[in-house]
């Protein structure tokens, strides 16, 4: 069988969350966390941060965190010193002092804690495997074999199957059994059917709502994707496909509308996921242009070009997405896994 492990740079991305889960990739979480801290002044100018503490009070391994503490030594809210670690700000005397829950925010009133992350190290992997096998048919998950699997406690087996079913990738029967939603060429056109007839709705009616410096984030990292492009890794088509398809149209006025998308967010990862797995085999989709138009014209107000660069940008999507899926289950067999009992 073809090795699945392979990403756009032969990097493993480690840690990491699908992007269409609610709290997405375990990096880009804990970037947010310690990029709230340090905005609220939980984290004071001169704090000293190391991977090492800073993982075991999000409950994760060390690789989201470098990758979180890189992002924001980029957007100059970390700088380097002599010494290790990275310092909050870029002056001041370093302060080694022991970063205690509070100072991340983490019981704070969004509820969050350490335990919230136990389950993103293994999820990226798990989010795959899950896919993959759903492009075969239907099948079943067993928790027990998954944790035993994976080697982590029931609770953790049980979030990996919860986010996976918030992603649309797996369900619970009435006899409380996981099984995997098969993704035939079917599912995908109803899928996308349902995306280009409410994104553009939720989209324009988000014309104004939001903010300009959240579009100008947007842009930029299109931007800087684009210039590596194609030396880019699973992560950041994570992080585009979120920001636009679940990020912008979040600022939708009309909830239930938004709540049904949430039913096709299971083919933003899906379609990356096929992608990696047909490796050389595929051509990468650069659509950094198709977004970078979409959000000028969020920028313009234009209803009308948001419209119709949604629709055409989706149009294609679709397009690509079900060759991807024939050319996967054209290449591929099912790979056998402990926690997966064929129906």
């Amino acid at each position: 069988m073809a090795d699945r492990s392979r990403n756009l740079t032969s990097q493993s991305p480690e840690a990491l969350a699908g992007s269409a889960v609610t709290a997405g990739p375990a990096y880009a979480t804990i970037e947010a966390r310690i990029r709230k801290s340090i905005e609220a002044g939980a984290l004071p100018d001169g704090t000293v941060l190391l991977e090492g503490p800073l993982a075991a009070l999000f409950g994760s391994s060390r690789s989201p965190v470098k990758r979180a503490l890189s992002a924001l030594e980029e957007d100059g809210l970390l700088s380097r010193f002599d010494g290790r670690g990275l310092l909050v700000g870029n002056k001041g005397i370093p302060r080694r002092v022991k970063i205690l829950p509070d100072m991340l925010l983490l019981d704070d009133d969004e509820g969050l804690n350490a335990k919230s992350f136990a389950w993103q190290p293994h999820y990226y992997d798990f989010e795959r495997e899950i896919i993959l096998r759903s492009v075969f048919g239907r099948a079943r998950v067993n928790e027990l074999a998954l944790a035993r699997h994976l080697d982590v406690s029931r609770t953790v087996a049980h979030d990996l199957l919860i986010h996976a079913r918030e992603v649309g990738i797996v369900y619970k029967d009435d006899g409380s059994r996981w099984w995997i939603v098969p993704l035939d060429e079917a599912r995908f056109d109803n899928l996308y059917e349902l995306r280009i007839l409410l994104e553009p709705v939720a989209m324009t009616s988000a014309i104004g709502r939001i903010p300009d410096e959240r579009l100008d984030e947007i842009e930029a990292r299109l931007h800087r994707v684009q210039e590596r492009f194609p030396a880019v890794t699973g992560a950041d088509l994570d992080l585009l496909e979120s920001d636009l398809h679940i990020d912008c149209i979040g600022h939708g006025c009309n909830p239930e509308i938004i709540e049904a998308l949430k039913r096709s967010h299971c083919i933003l990862v899906a379609g990356k996921h096929i992608q990696l797995a047909l490796g050389s085999d595929a051509r990468v989709d650069p659509f950094m242009d198709e977004h970078l138009e979409i959000v000028a014209a969020l920028r313009a107000q234009d209803p009308i070009a948001v419209r119709e660069t949604l629709v055409r940008h989706l149009e294609l999507s679709a397009e690509k997405a079900v060759h991807r899926l024939a050319a996967f289950r054209g290449s591929q067999r099912v790979a056998e896994l402990p926690y997966i009992l064929e129906p």
